[in-house]
């Protein structure tokens, strides 16, 4: 006689099978680990807001002291008239001025860097003053390859123009000597790189905005010269400049010579041009460059237009003071890797329960993710407090320790111990794709192919389908 499933076999049955199906508890992890992407993209989402607290901490401290500051020039500037035919039939041509520019032979700039860090609550900038020699030799203009009429020529009006990015960087009066007689230097919004007079009179009302992008601020010099028999080659300015972060400058010279040195051991080298020699120790440095007209993307004279001076922007070069210990950026390096570290720990666990036969409940997994999620919190407050390198000692070693002693409740003998073990390897593997950013990608690819050998090794003897017992390993 035929005996009916008693229901309550089925679902002990059916219960049992979700206990031991090897299936099921994968689906588990992988859903798991699927659902500690939220956390972990909150983490990345903190350091980014940290950081950006720490640019507007920095900002605030430069807004106040002085922008990182570009030196252009100098520039000879001569007006000349410039005749437009008459609107009206039959007028008399109309008379407008316009000018031309003239850029020195040879220029050599000697620039002094005495920079210092500046505080706010927990985050630092760096400013600098600066103690800056330009020395420059002009030949006299031929306005004969430019078109331009000896009697056009407005010698009375011509000036010299020093492009400053920054005015209230300048600590000093300017020392200016034009051949031998000192001349008086007066700030100006706008150095007359933008547009000749008619230009603006028919361009919109924003021209004269001080915000325009084509507008150069910087010094003026008015040079009080009667005709060409008053022209003077020689040019030599001393000024006391503020600024913060970066300081670069413009190759205006034909043959252009520039010496940068100060007191400080992590100097970028940016902009156009790198420096020809350098000299770098622990404290200070000193670089050199030497650029030649060739090299550059402008001529040695022109006349202005509506575009005229824009070749000048972007031909800059110079140093920047750079902060080495930038914990943000190596903070959200680290962070990417967050799900590999949840993924290997939990697959180190797993590979526990089902060679060791040990029993581990999801809510323990859930508690050892939690603890692998807030070491990035632990990393990023303490690399703000003490640095990245001895924030990371920290975090790795308190989450190491927690999980390790958490871990004796239901690891049994040396597993715990063995755990603790792989979580050093793998995070002193993340700190050596993060310290050696060169071969991150080969260190990368090894050590996770070493990884997954590792991993077929030890699970080389489960049986992965057994239908009466739950996945046991070979002896």
């Amino acid at each position: 006689m035929e005996t009916t499933p008693s229901p309550l076999g089925f679902i002990e049955r059916f219960n049992n099978w979700i206990r031991e199906s090897i299936m099921i508890k994968l689906f588990s992890i992988g859903f798991l680990i699927i659902v500690l992407l939220i956390p972990a993209n909150l983490i990345e989402e903190l350091i980014q807001e940290r950081h950006s607290r720490a640019d507007e901490a920095v900002r605030e401290i430069t807004s106040k002291w002085s922008a990182d500051q570009r030196v252009t020039g100098p520039i000879l500037v001569i007006p000349y008239k410039k005749w437009k035919p008459s609107l009206a039939p039959g007028g008399a041509p109309m008379e407008t001025i316009a000018k031309a520019y003239f850029l020195p032979e040879e220029l050599a700039i000697n620039a002094a860097i005495d920079p210092e860090l500046r505080h706010r609550g927990i985050f630092d900038a760096v400013v600098y003053t600066s103690k800056i020699e330009l020395t420059s030799t002009f030949v006299k203009p031929n306005f004969t390859t430019l078109g331009i009429r000896d009697e056009d020529i407005r010698w009375t009006d011509a000036h010299l123009v020093v492009g400053i990015n920054d005015l209230r960087g300048i600590s000093d009066n300017p020392s200016l000597l034009i051949g031998p007689i000192p001349h008086q230097a007066e700030p100006t919004s706008d150095i007359g790189l933008s547009a000749d007079d008619e230009d603006v009179k028919q361009t919109s009302e924003s021209t004269y905005l001080v915000d325009d992008p084509r507008k150069i601020p910087g010094i003026v010099t008015k040079l009080n010269w009667s005709g060409p028999e008053n022209f003077q080659e020689k040019m030599a300015l001393k000024i006391s400049l503020r600024g913060s972060d970066r300081i670069a400058f413009t190759p205006t010279g034909k043959t252009t010579d520039v010496k940068v040195s100060g007191r400080w051991g992590s100097p970028s080298f940016d902009g156009s041009f790198l420096p020809k020699a350098t000299n770098i120790t622990d404290t200070a440095f000193d670089a050199s460059w030497k650029i030649l007209h060739f090299n550059r993307p402008f001529s040695q004279q022109w006349v202005q237009s509506k575009k005229s001076g824009e070749a000048l922007e972007g031909a800059d070069f110079g140093v920047s003071l750079f902060i080495p210990a930038d914990q943000y950026q190596q903070t959200t390096r680290t962070a990417k890797y967050a799900i590999l570290m949840i993924l290997l720990t939990f697959m180190s666990l797993f590979l526990v329960e089902i060679t060791q036969k040990v029993r581990i409940h999801p809510f323990q997994y859930i508690l050892i993710a939690a603890a692998l999620i807030i070491y990035y919190t632990l990393l990023l407050s303490f690399s703000e407090q003490m640095g990245y390198y001895i924030a990371y000692i920290i975090a790795s070693i308190s989450t190491i320790a927690l999980i390790g002693f958490y871990s004796k409740s239901f690891l049994h003998g040396k597993l715990s111990v063995l755990l603790s073990g792989l979580l050093a390897i793998f995070y002193a593997f993340i700190f050596v794709i993060i310290f050696e950013q060169d071969y991150s990608l080969l260190i990368g690819s090894i050590g996770l192919f070493t990884i997954v050998a590792m991993l077929m090794y030890f699970s080389r003897k489960v049986k992965w389908y057994d239908e009466k017992k739950s996945p046991v390993v070979e002896a």
